[in-house]
């Protein structure tokens, strides 16, 4: 082998090759920089007769990696060392350390669970937690419990958080621990705040101009994603004797290659999270950080995944940093305020956690354990996302209803795509032709190759410029199809891939559209979709604080295209419910959520009509029923019963008189069929149904309606208040000593006394008090207002009346 570069790595390269030859399982945390993606394997592969696997979260990181081993080694990439990534292969007969992505790896190990040839497989930067890297962990733990104990696992990794990793490694103990020291120049640290309003592509770009200024060297930038690095390689447009190159994963492999060589002049490279840790950019003498990265995200709620804009922790925050300290004393940037950074995560949210799940759900339906019980996770998958995701395989056939895989099922995983887009590719090439499908179906799943919302328009400049990337793919995808030829409809292809986000308009004029899954999304201006009435949308996402979502990639569709895409999601059912204030009875045929057609119902179901009588009382409130003066007072004699005696008194406010409707209303709710029968019913009467027996028969005593007072006459008590209150005219209680006690003697009736005039003269819950110490303040008052009438100066020896009858007494 020859001579190795002076890495720190490379002096650990013996106790390397020997931990995992004694272990067979072990870890290696070493910093970025430190060669252990490129010097550990051929060290490994030095020490072995089988090939070494070398495990990449990414394609970028895959090609580049086997290239610079191939360049240490002085061959050319596919001799002894190689890679195989989806779409691009580049291996041989003599290939004895090959570079795959996670990905792939995966596939191939259901392929052939024994890894048939390979004795080490090195699972690199597993500290990124990428979904893919996480589902490979957990499948070769379980090869090698079963099939394959012999095999030897490196798992590496740029954090020292490697405890789990040791103990899922080494099984009934711990795996051994290998740490390599980094070797860092100084790093000095910048902050720069945002100004108001400043887009992110504008205060990276300050940043920049920035580290040009005051630095010597290349810039290694890092945005979130390929849209933000092509607007910021805009603003940098006017600097001179500067190159601003592109570093992101769907850039072509010469644009990758060119960015991970050095220049003939200074340069900017706007990269990703590509280069946090698997990639070496030479000539780095300064890091201006985003803070922001782009990660899967599922918004299960809505029907929305794609990738999502998240803070960085402060683990990634460090490793981007130290990118400016791998050759000589560098300076960083970082575009948020100081303080901001102690709030940062300290390690980045583990994919599995977060994202869309369908396509874990299928490799582990393939693997034989639908829910993934019995294997050894770094983190279980939710159990909501995964089965979220096996109804999604359900709907597309590639699970039956216990969860195990289908031979569609097999035939899509094949495809090693999204299993929507497997499916929309399978399904859609006998409609619209081979590669008329792998086009649209390349297209969404790397939506970077086209610009604007116009998804038809977008093929049409691909096939004119026939850009490489794409057409590798579209190739290799028309391969796994049937060869079948049809008419070429981009619109049929995505609604197979996404029939929830089939869409339809809201209203003529309207940019808001309604996707079959229930969410509203909203068309930009400008699209080029025109006045489109369906949509079949490739890509829709949802910014923070929004209901509705921003369609970011669509073709034109119709009623009959949906129809035939979504089949399965066509339902006709009867639909009665409370709407705008009555019942609604329909024949309603929907696609989802968008109602395609509706008639009325004469006679709809019983049971369907009293659900949207008893929903209209509820949502309307019990101000529905008729509601006379006798049944009011009914009701609070009621209430004022179960307030002071409780049992079996029933409480009879309207929680309470909703929850038990079905009792006090059942004969009414059970015949009416609209509002106005609601309306009709007499709540009085109906709520006689709830007096308990026998009690009932002392209703009149405990709460008498109306009370006899000494004139005779028989007035109304008030129970709407708490006591009850008896308004009378002060001489018709003439005679009384203390007014009468009500439930029992428990509660004193208050007395509202009132004038020959029916005004209030006088409260009191003690008439007997006052008799002595009110009355004749009142009474003065009284005497000068109505003389007619008789005023004595003790009205408990004074015959009650009415009117303005006198007697003999002193007036």
């Amino acid at each position: 082998m020859p001579e190795l570069p002076d890495l720190p790595v490379r002096g650990a390269l013996d106790r390397i090759v020997a931990t995992l030859a004694e272990h067979e399982t072990a870890v290696l945390v070493a910093p970025p920089g430190t060669g252990k993606t490129t010097l550990v394997p051929l060290a490994l592969a030095a020490g072995t007769t089988g090939r070494v696997l070398v495990a990449e979260p990414r394609r970028l990181a895959a090609r580049a990696a086997a290239g610079r081993m191939a360049a240490l080694l002085g061959e050319s990439v596919g001799e002894t060392v190689g890679y195989s990534v989806r779409g691009d292969r580049r291996v041989g007969k003599s290939t004895r350390v090959e570079v795959v992505t996670s990905g792939l790896l995966v596939r191939r190990l259901q392929g052939d669970p024994e890894l048939a040839g390979v004795d080490v497989v090195v699972l690199d930067e597993c500290h990124e937690r990428h979904l893919d890297a996480d589902l490979l962990l957990a499948l070769l733990l379980d090869a090698r419990a079963g099939l394959r104990p012999d095999l030897g696992v490196l798992a590496t990794s740029a954090t020292v958080a490697a405890e789990r990793l040791s103990v899922l490694l080494g099984g009934d103990g711990a795996a051994p621990v290998v740490e390599v020291q980094g070797r860092a120049y100084p790093v000095e640290m910048t902050y720069v705040p945002s100004l108001p309003r400043e887009r992110i592509e504008a205060h990276v770009a300050r940043a920049t101009r920035a580290a040009l200024a005051e630095t010597e060297g290349d810039v290694l930038v890092f945005l979130p994603g390929a849209a933000e690095i092509r607007r910021t390689t805009t603003l940098l447009a006017d600097m001179h004797g500067v190159d601003v190159v592109p570093l992101h994963g769907r850039l072509s492999a010469t644009g990758q290659d060119a960015a991970l060589r050095p220049g003939s002049q200074r340069r900017v490279v706007l990269s990703t999270a590509v280069a946090e840790s698997s990639l070496t950019v030479p000539g780095v003498r300064a890091v201006v950080d985003s803070g922001l990265a782009r990660v899967p995200r599922i918004d299960r709620g809505r029907g929305l995944s794609g990738l999502a804009t998240v803070r960085v922790s402060a683990a990634v925050a460090a490793q981007r940093a130290g990118r400016a300290g791998r050759e000589a004393a560098g300076r960083v940037w970082r575009c948020w305020p100081e303080y901001e950074h102690s709030t940062l995560p300290a390690y980045p949210e583990p994919e599995i956690r977060t994202a869309d799940l369908t396509r874990l759900a299928l490799e582990l339906a393939c693997w034989g354990t639908a829910d993934g019980h019995g294997l050894a996770w770094w983190d279980p998958p939710p159990p909501g996302g995964l089965a979220a995701g096996r109804d999604v395989l359900r709907a597309l056939g590639a699970v039956d209803a216990d969860g195990a895989v289908t031979d569609r099922g097999r035939a899509i995983a094949r495809i090693g795509l999204h299993p929507r887009l497997a499916r929309a590719l399978l399904d859609g090439a006998p409609e619209v032709g081979a590669r008329a499908a792998a086009e649209v179906v390349t297209v969404l799943d790397d939506d970077t190759l086209i610009t604007g919302v116009d998804l038809t328009a977008g093929l049409r400049v691909l096939r004119r410029e026939r850009p490489a990337r794409w057409r590798k793919e579209v190739e290799r995808l028309a391969r796994l199809a049937d060869p079948a030829e049809g008419v070429d409809d981009p619109a049929f292809v995505v609604a197979l891939a996404h029939p929830e986000r089939l869409a339809r308009r809201r209203g003529p004029g309207s940019t808001s559209y309604l996707m079959v899954g229930g969410t509203a999304v909203t068309l930009p201006h400008g699209s080029g979709l025109g006045d489109a009435e369906w949509l079949a949308v490739g890509v829709a996402t949802r910014d923070p604080g929004r209901s509705d979502g921003w369609i970011r990639s669509a073709a034109v569709a119709d009623e009959q295209l949906a129809r035939r895409a979504a089949s399965n999601l066509l339902t006709t059912a009867d639909e009665v419910a409370w709407t705008d204030g009555d019942v609604v009875a329909r024949r309603v045929e929907r696609l989802g959520a968008i109602v395609l057609s509706e008639k009325p119902i004469r006679n709809p179901n019983r049971e369907l009509l009293s659900a949207a009588i008893q929903d209209g009382l509820i949502s309307t409130g019990l101000t529905l029923l008729r509601w006379n003066p006798d049944a009011i007072a009914l009701r609070q004699r009621l209430e004022f019963l179960h307030r002071t005696l409780g049992e079996p008194w029933p409480a009879v406010d309207d929680d309470a008189l909703l929850a038990a409707a079905d009792t006090w209303l059942g004969p009414e709710l059970a015949t009416a069929r609209k509002r106005a029968d609601l309306e009709r019913i007499d709540a009085g009467q109906s709520l006689r149904r709830l007096l308990p027996w026998p009690d009932a028969t002392r209703l009149d005593e405990l709460a008498p309606e109306r009370l006899q007072v000494p004139s005779g006459s028989r007035p109304r008590l008030d129970y709407s208040t708490d006591p009850p209150v008896l308004a009378v005219t002060v001489q018709e209680v003439f005679g009384w000593t203390d007014a009468p006690r009500l439930a029992d003697g428990r509660v004193p009736i208050v007395l509202h006394l009132l004038s020959p005039a029916q005004r209030p003269v006088a409260v009191t819950a003690d008439l007997a008090s006052f008799w002595r110490n009110g009355w004749l303040q009142v009474r003065a008052d009284l005497r000068g207002r109505y003389p007619k009438h008789a005023w004595p100066e003790d009205p408990t020896t004074v015959p009650a009346h009415r009117g303005t009858a006198r007697n003999a007494s002193r007036g």
